[in-house]
């Protein structure tokens, strides 16, 4: 699996712990609910700045999300 694909799957089970919908996480990102989609199917690479916000949002570290560690917490 590559990296934007454990990305999004990540993105998707945090999002889903929380309860959200794709359509507000896009609101938070500030792109369509399709982006949105495509970030987490992993059809789509972030910028540095998306990703920071993920992790604050998220309360887990970019490594986390990149697939670089295993542990959610900085």
């Amino acid at each position: 699996m590559d990296t934007l694909q454990i990305m999004g799957t990540r993105l998707k089970t945090l999002r889903k712990e929380r309860r959200i919908y794709q359509r507000e996480m896009g609101d938070l990102l500030g792109v369509t609910l399709g982006h949105y989609q495509k970030i987490e199917h992993g059809d789509v690479n972030i910028s540095a700045l998306t990703l920071c916000t993920l992790a604050r949002y998220f309360e887990v570290s970019a490594d986390y999300l990149l697939g670089l560690s295993e542990e959610r917490n900085p």
